[in-house]
């Protein structure tokens, strides 16, 4: 694999519409038996960096650590293959909701996660973009519920206090998220989890409840900050959210009900686009011979574009290390 620049100039080349030596690629993941500590979850993203050389590192922290320090209890897992335990939600009783108060960057599990920034960025130094996973608003707030139908019940029958707590919880992420930066993140990767699609609610839903929140959170960041927006799910929002300040997007493309790669360059302006290996298919279940040939077809159909190799989403722990590295060594 060429590496005639360091990722953040493969990067930053890309932005400019430029082309590189080798197009650019980064998979992010879960290492679900270190996660209960943010230090070793940090250690195992850096060992994983090491060892694939990624054009940029999506920090992928348990996927909790939005919630707990608002209550929200787990078993921890010490599987490597196996997610965590959900034991308790902060959100029981509608009253419960009022409980929800605005969180300082210090709280506990926020600030290990801070640490954990800095962490990384000690060790792999200036030349990596980092881009930390933060949650839009409404969705943690679903999380701190763990139940769809009774987060929608209570929103129908006590909207004051379920929007107060979303309201809550925005102002306790922009504060947080200039600490992300001055840990020394680049950026975020903000994700809408399974919130901005048709499946949670009709788009003008979205609009009215949801958007509002997330531009807030993106705002905080910074107008140098590197951000991704990633648009989880089927039938998702890509195109009506394509307008938020970001330069980086990433969806499943390889999903029949979502945009494709190619359609996507029809709206989403000067956006560079990230995806391509589809992470439940052929990147997870085909041979290292039928990657590269989807690799080989991505490439030529990508060729001259702001593109970057990368999955729909985190992949599956049991990606075969002979997969992923018919995708780096097919760049």
């Amino acid at each position: 694999m060429s590496n005639k620049y360091s990722p953040r100039e493969r990067i930053e080349m890309i932005l400019k519409g430029e082309k590189p030596d080798r197009f650019a690629v980064s998979l992010w993941r879960h290492f679900f038996h270190v996660e209960s500590s943010a230090e070793k979850m940090a250690e195992a993203m850096i060992a994983y960096q090491n060892k694939y050389n990624w054009d940029f590192m999506k920090i992928n922290p348990r996927a909790s650590f939005h919630t707990e320090d608002w209550g929200n209890k787990f078993d921890w897992s010490t599987d490597e293959f196996t997610n965590h335990t959900h034991t308790e939600y902060a959100v029981v009783n509608p009253e419960d909701w009022d409980k929800i108060d605005v969180l300082p960057p210090t709280a506990p599990v926020l600030a290990d996660h801070l640490q954990a920034i800095n962490l990384i960025r000690k060790k792999c130094g200036p030349d990596l973009p980092l881009l930390m996973t933060v949650f839009n608003p409404v969705g943690i707030a679903r999380r701190l519920v763990g139940n769809r139908a009774k987060y929608l019940e209570h929103l129908k029958n006590y909207p004051e206090r379920v929007t107060g707590a979303i309201e809550r919880i925005t102002k306790t992420f922009e504060a947080y998220v200039p600490e992300i930066m001055n840990a020394g993140a680049d950026g975020l990767f903000f994700a809408t989890l399974n919130i901005a699609c048709s499946g949670a609610m009709p788009y003008e839903q979205y609009q009215s409840i949801c958007r509002p929140y997330d531009l807030r959170i993106l705002k905080a960041s910074g107008d140098s900050a590197l951000n991704l927006l990633h648009v989880c799910d089927s039938n998702n929002y890509l195109k009506e959210l394509s307008d938020y300040p970001v330069q980086l997007v990433n969806w499943n493309s390889s999903d029949p009900t979502n945009t494709n790669l190619e359609d996507s360059f029809d709206f989403l302006g000067d956006k560079t686009v990230i995806g391509g290996l589809d992470d439940l298919g052929w990147l997870l279940n085909g041979t290292p011979d039928e990657v590269k040939t989807e690799v080989i077809k991505i490439k030529e159909r990508m060729a001259g574009r702001k593109f970057i190799f990368g999955p729909g989403c985190a992949i599956s722990p049991h990606v075969p290390h002979k997969n992923i590295m018919a995708v780096i060594d097919n760049l």
